[in-house]
């Protein structure tokens, strides 16, 4: 091992367009006795090009990867090829400064029993109308601590966490605690680098809180295998044994197989579409591209389902020849539904659509999203509502329709005892949020509390979005507001039934029966509704009788709802203990209207239909 430079580690994907600026960064330091590994992680550009022109400096070398194996991989592949005392990080899309590598160096000099060291960076650098400038950090970053391209360390034994052990977007859990364990960070104190922003950064891939998640991560670093996966802000999903219970699905159905491939996203409790495997159907994927945090896409961690590659996409599926398109779900996945549509492969497709034409109106989506209306062969709608609703915009006839919620989870999630009821432990109410506390203020957590009424808040990601609405709650009621973190579906019933009931979206309308005058949330049938059934809870909402409320509507017709005027009232409903009682039981026996399996067959004999009318005219 050498002593008098520094090993510099540059993990890179896909930033073909961004590494030229990174290694000059590095070629023009006033500190040059350092040598360059560059670690391609499977990149699909032309990152390894473009390295290539840089070879003729002695210093600098690269390892290649076929396939992306992650960056603690990445990085612990270019420790094991350090040959200085000390490792700093140059991420292919951040930049060094002149005095960064020498301001660092001559920290480490002066404090030679010391480990980690750390510069300043200039981040989130914006420029638009008001002008031209980065914010500043002279350690690490509030809330996602340190980053690669500000740290300098000794070599060590120790090595990052890889791909095969967790995902996260915390480099803290990753490495900096194993290093920073009974050390002391130093400081340059000196803006030397560039953390530079932009929307394909791996931590904004990862995080919820940026638009990213597992099904935006697995897709941008192609991963097929299951994974553990964690953002700073979100909770845990295991799938590696989330979905051990689909794994073995009986096949039951005499129906000739049909070829369904899936366009778009699943959006949330995606293992729904299983329920057509076990019908003996066989799933094919077509995917939309940078997928959100409640977009599901391939590869999907359960099932037999084939994914089309997006390349040359037409070719594939007209030799794949399926026997009908199932499009959904969301309007992120609107534009390539339309692009597919048009596309005019000859082959049936059904939309099937939920959330949510107000977006589409405001995201500038509303044109094709009247098209898939017009021109698709089959419309699923979410509710006779909202159907009602969009038929005021057609000037045309849909001739094939049914209604089935688009959200509903594989029946398996209903499997489980429920619990024993906290209300009979402590005597006072307890009620459950699985999700975001839609139209619930902290001052309204004041008013439950004072009449004994207790809400637990599930789901880590909201924690953290609600943070000041949960410090503010605690302040107002303190006691009566309980974090608890996600509910993973294989628990719903175990975990969730303890509870006296379960908040919907709250919210007063303000329709009055008027079709025109409704807006989303009179339509919208929340996610949670089928965790809450799957788990035998009273649905509580605001009674909005005289208004047009799908939700309403639904529930009150399933006798699943509790509609409440006022706080006193709601107390007394959820105080009457043989009414409460007579209603879980009434929930318990009626509840797999809430999954897909309880609709599949009437799904299927839709598609066949859908499929012998698109026969018929292509016999005419």
């Amino acid at each position: 091992m050498k002593n008098n430079g520094i090993s510099v580690i540059m993990p890179t994907y896909r930033h073909g367009a961004f590494i030229s600026g990174a290694i000059t960064s590095l070629l023009n330091q006033a500190f040059q006795d350092w040598e360059l590994i560059i670690i391609i992680d499977g990149s699909t550009d032309a990152t390894r090009e473009v390295v290539e022109h840089y070879l003729h400096d002695h210093r600098i070398r690269y390892l290649y990867s076929t396939d992306n194996e992650g960056l603690g991989a990445a990085i612990n592949k270019g420790l094991e090829q350090a040959s200085y005392t000390y490792i700093s990080y140059l991420p292919s899309d951040d930049l060094y400064f002149k005095d960064h590598l020498q301001s660092l160096w001559n920290l480490a000099l002066a404090n030679p029993d010391d480990a980690f060291f750390c510069s300043g960076a200039k981040h989130n650098y914006k420029d638009d109308h008001t002008g031209s400038s980065g914010q500043k950090s002279f350690g690490a970053f509030i809330d996602i601590g340190y980053q690669l391209v500000q740290v300098m360390h000794k070599k060590t034994a120790h090595r990052w966490l890889e791909r095969n052990e967790l995902v996260t977007d915390s480099l803290h859990d990753m490495f900096w605690n194993k290093l920073l364990d009974g050390a002391t960070p130093k400081f340059t104190m000196e803006i030397t680098t560039e953390w530079v922003s932009h929307p394909g950064q791996r931590h904004k891939i990862i995080s919820e809180r940026w638009g990213g998640g597992i099904n935006l991560y697995k897709q941008f670093y192609q991963v097929n295998q299951k994974i553990r996966f964690k953002s700073a802000f979100g909770g845990l999903i295991d799938e590696t044994t989330e979905y051990l219970d689909l794994e073995e699905l009986p096949v039951v159905s005499r129906d000739l197989p049909l070829k369904i491939l899936l366009v778009g996203e699943l959006s949330y409790n995606a293992e729904r579409v299983l329920a057509f495997e076990e019908k003996g159907h066989q799933l094919y994927g077509l995917w939309m591209d940078e997928p959100s945090f409640y977009n599901a896409v391939g590869p999907l961690p359960f099932g037999n389902i084939t994914d089309i590659p997006k390349d040359n996409w037409q070719q594939a599926v007209k030799e794949l020849k399926p026997d009908i398109i199932y499009a959904l779900l969301n309007f992120r996945a609107i534009p390539f539904i339309h692009q597919v549509m048009r596309a005019d492969l000859g082959i049936p497709l059904v939309w099937h659509f939920k959330e949510g034409p107000f977006f589409c109106r405001q995201n500038g989506l509303w044109n094709k999203m009247i098209d898939l209306f017009q021109y698709a062969d089959g419309i699923i709608f979410l509710n006779p509502e909202i159907k009602r609703w969009y038929e005021q915009f057609f000037h045309f006839e849909v001739p094939f329709s049914m209604i089935v919620d688009g959200d509903l989870p594989h029946i398996s999630r209903f499997k489980g005892k429920p619990g024993r009821l906290i209300s009979e432990q402590d005597g006072e109410m307890h009620t459950v949020v699985p999700g975001r506390p839609m139209g619930l203020l902290p001052a309204d957590i004041q008013e439950l509390a004072k009449r004994k009424i207790h809400l637990h808040l599930y789901g880590d990601f909201y924690h953290s979005v609600y943070k000041s609405w949960i410090d503010e709650a605690n302040a107002l009621a303190p006691g009566y507001l309980h974090l608890h973190p996600a509910c993973v579906p294989q628990d719903w019933v175990e975990e969730l039934s303890k509870y006296d009931a379960g908040w919907l979206h709250v919210f007063d309308s303000e329709n009055n029966g008027e079709l025109m005058k409704a807006n989303w949330l009179d339509f919208n049938f929340a996610a949670r509704m089928s965790t809450l059934g799957a788990a035998g809870l009273p649905m509580i909402q605001r009674d909005n009788t005289g208004h047009i409320c799908a939700s309403q509507a639904f529930t009150s017709k399933n006798g699943f709802g509790i509609f409440y005027q006022s706080y006193d009232d709601l107390a007394a409903q959820l105080g009457n203990k043989a009414e409460m009682n007579r209603m879980r039981q009434e929930i318990w026996h009626k509840r797999e209207v809430l999954s897909f399996n309880h609709y599949v067959d009437d799904v299927l004999y839709f598609f066949r239909k859908v499929i012998e009318s698109k026969k018929h005219v292509f016999k005419s």
